[in-house]
């Protein structure tokens, strides 16, 4: 769900989805929307309002891990290559922490080109640029004395506690459907977030994500709040499906998430 600032409020959201026995909850990132609307929004049509209106994605995070006590939360997606590497391994470990381990940490490049270059990335550069990121946070994380150097990021010895309850590091997945992203889960990620919505149809999904069954853990990000389409997704090597609720008010998302309930059969 987008945690905007006129929906439920994140952690009273992580409660009622762990009250009714979900494994998981995730939140998006947008730090702010251009007004000048040059790059197209991928579903078509125009942008909705919850993009502009998000909490901070971390400040979302952490009131939901400190309203619920087993539910993972997760990050769907941060786009690191709109942050500061450093400050964002801080910040993850920190969730992860408090959180107790219960953090997942999903990642993308973004698709708003304007909105990435006012965060000074070039949207041509951005999968080099969040390779970077994301190995020198792992280095921070892991290391006691972290240095990386890269063409995007440098920086020398330093020290940064807490390091993530996790080991080595909260799970690293991957959000898109371009042709490289599972090289890039290979290289320097945990596991991918492929997104039915962007096929054509679900038989082309089914086949694309069943050439990876068994390489890494794979989550379908914004499925059908099917049985049939859920197992089928199983079959093919999916180990957790994600379903969009839309961002409203508690009576509404509590109303949601009971139909979702029912829709699910659980």
């Amino acid at each position: 769900m987008f945690p905007t600032d006129y929906a439920v409020d994140p952690g009273t959201f992580a409660r009622m989805a762990e009250e009714r026995g979900f494994e998981s909850v995730f939140f998006p990132e947008h730090t702010h929307i251009p007004v000048s609307r040059d790059t197209p929004y991928p579903s078509g049509g125009e942008l909705p309002p919850e993009y502009s209106h998000t909490h901070d994605l971390f400040v979302a995070l952490t009131a939901a891990a400190a309203a619920t006590e087993r539910i993972k939360i997760g990050s769907g997606i941060c786009l690191v290559i709109e942050r500061d590497p450093i400050t964002t391994a801080k910040e993850v470990a920190s969730v992860d922490v408090l959180s107790g381990g219960r953090f997942i940490f999903g990642i993308g490049a973004g698709w708003n080109r304007e909105e990435m270059r006012n965060h000074g990335t070039d949207p041509s550069k951005r999968f080099r640029i969040m390779r970077e990121r994301v190995e020198a946070m792992k280095a921070i994380w892991t290391e006691e004395e972290a240095e990386y150097h890269g063409e995007f990021v440098d920086f020398d010895p330093i020290w940064q506690w807490p390091k993530p309850v996790q080991k080595p590091h909260p799970p690293v997945m991957i959000g898109g459907m371009g042709d490289r992203v599972a090289q890039r889960v290979r290289d320097y990620g945990s596991g991918w977030f492929p997104q039915p919505g962007r096929m054509p149809d679900d038989d082309g999904f089914v086949e694309r994500v069943a050439r990876h069954r068994g390489e890494f853990e794979m989550s379908a990000f914004g499925a059908k709040a099917k049985p049939d389409v859920i197992e089928r997704y199983e079959e093919a090597g999916i180990s957790r499906t994600v379903f969009w609720i839309p961002p409203a008010g508690r009576d509404e998302t509590d109303r949601y998430l009971d139909g979702l309930q029912q829709r699910l059969g659980r």
